[in-house]
């Protein structure tokens, strides 16, 4: 057994790299159904009726979504296309450090895409400064549920 402990456990380091890539495929589980549904939600946006009834803003806006939609699906999928390549080189703990890396990316391009989103459909129902408020509360909501409570947690359960 290696000297070295992670949180009390006593576990090696190529048993910690396992738990730790179990847990980073939990996690990616999760982010992924986001990710699908919002990237769905905008794959039928331009065969409705009022699509044709966004202004060229919208539709460049609708755009960038897309891209970034792409853009997140690709990091949230990177992980596992990631371990294929690695698959048997024992290099565990390195896949483990470059997904987690990969999955904190997925989350930040997420969170744009969501209040994105949020955004769009606010512009089109209700106008355009009500989107810009519904982006700037969904981005203060998600930076705050997705950074600033981790970090309060972390720095109120750091070792003395």
């Amino acid at each position: 057994m290696d000297d070295e402990r992670a949180g009390g456990r006593n576990e090696t380091t190529e048993q910690r790299s396992d738990r730790n890539w179990v847990e980073l495929l939990q996690e990616l589980r999760v982010m992924q159904t986001g990710v699908q549904i919002l990237s769905g939600f905008l794959l039928t946006v331009p065969f409705q009726a009022r699509f044709e009834t966004l202004t060229s803003f919208q539709r460049g806006y609708y755009l960038v979504l897309m891209v970034l939609s792409a853009l997140t699906t690709g990091l949230a999928v990177a992980p596992v296309a990631l371990h294929r390549g690695l698959f048997r080189r024992h290099v565990k703990a390195r896949l483990v450090t470059t997904a987690d890396r990969m999955t904190r990316a997925a989350l930040l391009l997420l969170a744009v895409l969501v209040t994105g989103v949020t955004g769009l459909v606010f512009d089109v129902v209700v106008g355009h400064g009500a989107a810009v408020v519904a982006v700037a509360v969904g981005i203060v909501v998600l930076v705050g549920l997705w950074a600033v409570v981790p970090a309060v947690v972390r720095s109120r359960h750091a070792a003395p």
